[in-house]
């Protein structure tokens, strides 16, 4: 068994822009007050490439943006700006999610989260639009026209899911119009979007609202990922895995980009999964899986935001267990994760995709250059439940220029794999500071030299890659 492609080094390219790169996910406005959580996205931010980060409840009371005090309404954006001040600061930016519902402008007791974000409509949507009027004309004020007009503003989260909105489609509609248009008011240079939905939906919906009203539109939000809408009510996220399909995420991402009519379209959230317990996420799955959907999309999208760069992660419970399934690409001691791995091997990537050849049940293979060097990157990769085994790899690279050296790195059960470290410490609870040292070295990846042939023109290489596997190829000029 194995696996062979091919590709020809004098062919034309085509553009490979970093689109993933755009924006981050993370929990709730309150975590970016932390310490813990601003050191994890600086190191997100120089190990792989993120600038904009985006959370939910920048809105919601405990932020303290607007409450009613003695039947009075009081803005306060100071909590608000010491996030937007860091971000900033560190030469970052926030993708605004505008939400959740202030209680005092709230119009029913529905919560979501163990923080208890409201989600109902406003019962004034003139005083919601107050709101935004005073909170963004003040960001304008604080960080300049020019620096905002950078930002993206996003309206609401997941609307077309109940536990997000109770309101109606035609109640989310008012929200985002009465949004935008104080957005607008501000400055025509301000960016506004949604629908923010869930699984894709309400895109075709939105764009004739927006159309059929005159309501500004300046981009196109929506999530997805690939447990949604598989398998039955009430399965586990593994069967729910198992009844989907490697590319589905493409897929889908291709009829979004057909309804868009021609507006930037802009995933901020996906991940590998939609639980925040899935044991998944702290293994060499994760990896594999991100590095093959990022490498398919193409150019479909113009950001997509992965949820979320930490386990620093408040929506249920607070877990202290250093991996237990969170959505984060690091662990809340600021251990990486194989996925985390994953996203520093995309960021060494140059701008340039070169056709590749062959095919295979499993094994996929792209080749990108940049200005010093091309990469080549294999992932093995098979859904829980399928089939997949070790397979021995070769790359032909035609009309091969001549390389200096090769270096390859690999992220699989044995390598830049933390969490399989930390099961072979005993699991333990609560780390201690010599053992979380350990685990962030047992995650590191490891480049070692890598042979190519030459002969004819014709560079070869070859190489075994383990099942639920990135490998990556380095060739230096």
């Amino acid at each position: 068994m194995g696996a062979t492609f091919s590709t020809d080094c004098a062919a034309a390219t085509v553009p490979f822009p970093h689109f993933w790169e755009l924006c981050v996910g993370s929990d709730h406005a309150p975590v970016a007050l932390r310490a813990d959580w601003q050191a994890q996205l600086l190191r997100c931010r120089d190990d792989l490439g993120f600038r904009y980060v985006r959370f939910h409840g920048i809105l919601s009371d405990d932020m303290g943006t607007l409450v009613n005090q003695n039947d009075r309404l009081v803005y306060s954006f100071y909590n608000a700006d010491t996030v937007f001040d860091f971000l900033v600061s560190a030469g970052m930016k926030p993708f605004v999610e505008l939400s959740f519902m202030p209680l005092a402008l709230s119009s029913g007791p529905d919560f979501v989260f163990r923080y208890k974000a409201n989600v109902t409509p406003p019962r004034d949507y003139d005083q919601w639009g107050t709101l935004i009027s005073k909170l963004v004309a003040h960001w304008v004020n604080r960080y300049g026209l020019e620096e905002v007009s950078t930002w993206f503003f996003e309206v609401w989260n997941e609307p077309n899911l109940k536990a997000f909105w109770t309101g109606t489609q035609a109640d989310y509609f008012r929200l985002y119009e009465v949004t935008a248009r104080a957005i607008k008011a501000i400055s025509p240079e301000l960016k506004v979007g949604g629908p923010a939905t869930a699984a894709n939906g309400w895109i075709a919906d939105f764009i004739s609202f927006c159309e059929a009203h005159g309501v500004p539109n300046d981009f196109i939000s929506t999530h997805h990922y690939p447990t949604d809408a598989f398998g039955k009510p009430g399965d586990d996220t593994e069967t729910q895995l198992a009844a989907s399909r490697i590319g589905v995420l493409r897929e889908q991402a291709a009829a979004v980009r057909g309804q868009a009519a021609g507006r930037p379209v802009y995933y901020t959230e996906w991940s590998t999964s939609s639980n925040s317990r899935d044991p998944l996420h702290d293994h060499p799955y994760a990896a594999a899986y991100a590095v093959k959907t990022i490498l398919d999309m193409g150019d479909l999208v113009q950001g997509y935001s992965y949820w979320a760069f930490s386990d620093i992660f408040a929506e249920n419970f607070f877990s202290s267990v250093p991996f237990h399934g969170g959505f984060g690409l690091m662990s809340i001691y600021g251990i990486p994760k194989p996925a985390y791995r994953a996203f520093e091997i995309l960021h060494r990537l140059g701008g340039r995709m070169h056709p590749m050849q062959g095919a295979h049940e499993t094994v996929s293979a792209w080749m990108v250059s940049g200005e010093d060097r091309s990469t080549v990157v294999i992932t093995n990769l098979a859904l829980p439940r399928h089939p997949i085994a070790a397979e021995t790899v070769r790359i032909e690279l035609e009309n091969s220029p001549a390389w200096r050296e090769a270096q390859v790195a690999r992220i699989d059960a044995g390598h830049a794999n933390a969490t399989a470290a930390w099961q072979a410490m005993a699991s333990p609870g609560y780390p201690t500071q010599a053992q979380v040292a350990e685990l962030i070295a047992q995650s590191e990846l490891l480049w070692t030299p890598q042979p190519v042939t030459s002969q004819d023109g014709t560079a070869s290489l070859a190489v075994e890659v383990q099942p639920q596997s990135v490998t990556a190829i380095e060739l230096l000029r």
